[in-house]
């Protein structure tokens, strides 16, 4: 199977600046060797962004996955 959107499309490069995805191809492709599921792109308004901060979910800053803080 080919990796694919929910639509069932291809994938389309979601940051290429700096490249994301666990290939770090801007894709959010995957294979056995991703070990913490790097399936995810999405494109997020500055309102969206804003609200999740103000819940106490900043998603707009790099943190190391819950599972790896002590």
């Amino acid at each position: 199977m080919s990796d694919c959107n929910v639509l069932g499309g291809a994938l389309e490069q979601g940051g290429t600046d700096p490249l994301t995805g666990f290939y770090r191809d801007g894709c959010c492709a995957t294979g056995p060797e991703d070990l913490g599921w790097h399936t995810i792109c999405a494109v997020m308004t500055t309102e969206f962004l804003a609200h999740q901060r103000s819940v106490g979910n900043d998603l707009s800053i790099a943190r190391p996955p819950r599972w790896l803080r002590p």
